[in-house]
């Protein structure tokens, strides 16, 4: 924790881990000027389908991964900031089926409010990830800043055929979720001092979880798209994976893995700020049907920092696709819907 003399970090943030990212639909307008800059035939990835990194082909056989992530605290502890943090922006070279190769590291902290100890821990958090997920941290860049910030430039590489757009589900796959949600909800009562010590531990369990079954599953034939889960919540990232495949998406609620103790916190009211945000921004494209619980609209718009892969595949291939997220850990990853056809409804429908 920070001393005794500094403040708590999450009360330096106005917004913590990836409830910081600014509304899907406000982002799309500050990025509509973007989309009409010139594009090389080597961008296999760039922002057209709001992906999760991009994608420069180097040659026949290495596609280069790249990604930035970066956010306020989440948490108090400043060790597990660095490696929520860090864990976090790896995240998104996994996703696309890279394997990481180095980072850099992007630091912005109040130096006249913490101390140099306090920021040497965050940077430590981070750097033990790194370690974990055997790439150095080769550089960065560090500014004074308000509030405090940390993440990652993070690289990888895969083979081209291998890269797993979030826009590439076909219709009659299974979707898979690899992580269980409500790390907003309980970010929400930790910061109101309202989140005890197990739960806690299954926060920071999930948060600094790297998620390693991204290269294994996309090499695997019946697997057509891959996405992480992160600050636009189960609903946002299911949207954009359904319109940039031009397809609908339909999720059962009752199959979708919470972690332990969030719905209650949900039905007292831990909501974050970013969830309605992101509920104003996609809400009029998602169904929600009658019999769903009171708390579902606000956890499927519960942003998740360093949330689960969701997975798009065929159905023939789920059984390869389970055993691979259990072969790494991931014991609560579970078959959360479907992928259809488009037709004249919302993009999503959850029952």
């Amino acid at each position: 924790m920070s001393t005794s003399t500094e403040p708590r970090l999450t009360s330096l943030s106005h917004g913590g881990g990836c409830g910081c990212k600014i509304a899907p639909g406000v982002l799309s307008e500050i990025l509509k000027g973007a989309a009409s800059l010139p594009v090389p035939k080597e961008l296999l990835v760039g922002i057209e389908t709001s992906d999760d990194a991009a994608v420069y082909r180097l040659n026949d056989e290495q596609a280069l991964v790249a990604t930035t992530d970066f956010f306020m605290p989440i948490v108090d502890d400043p060790h597990d900031f660095g490696r929520i943090a860090a864990t976090n922006a790896i995240s998104d070279v996994y996703a696309m089926g890279g394997k990481p190769i180095l980072a850099l590291a992007l630091v912005g902290m109040p130096i006249s409010v913490l101390s140099t100890a306090t920021i040497g821990k965050i940077l430590e958090g981070g750097a033990s990830v790194c370690r974990q997920a055997g790439i150095p941290i080769a550089g960065g860049h560090t500014i004074d800043s308000v509030e405090p910030i940390y993440g990652l430039v993070a690289l990888g590489l895969v083979h081209p055929d291998h890269v797993k757009r979030n826009a590439d589900a076909q219709a009659g796959d299974v979707l898979v979720l690899g992580k269980a949600l409500g790390v907003g909800v309980m970010s929400a009562a930790l910061k109101k001092g309202m989140l005890d010590a197990a739960m806690y531990r299954r926060m920071i369990d999930t948060t600094t979880r790297l998620n390693t079954p991204g290269p294994e599953l996309a090499a695997l034939d019946g697997v057509h798209a891959i996405t992480d889960v992160t600050g636009f919540g189960l609903a946002g990232h299911a949207l954009e994976m359904a319109r940039g495949s031009g397809c609908s998406v339909e999720v059962d609620w009752s199959a979708v893995p919470l972690l332990e103790g969030v719905p209650a916190l949900a039905r007292d009211g831990f909501i974050t700020g970013a969830s309605g945000r992101n509920w104003a921004a996609y809400g009029a494209d998602v169904s929600l049907g009658a019999s769903l619980p009171a708390e579902a609209q606000a956890l499927l718009s519960d942003p998740q920092t360093s949330g689960g892969l969701l997975v798009s595949c065929t159905p023939q291939s789920l059984d390869q696709v389970l055993a691979v997220f259990k072969r790494h850990g991931f014991d609560s990853a579970a078959v959360v819907g479907r992928v259809a056809a488009a037709d004249a409804g919302p993009h999503l429908r959850v029952a």
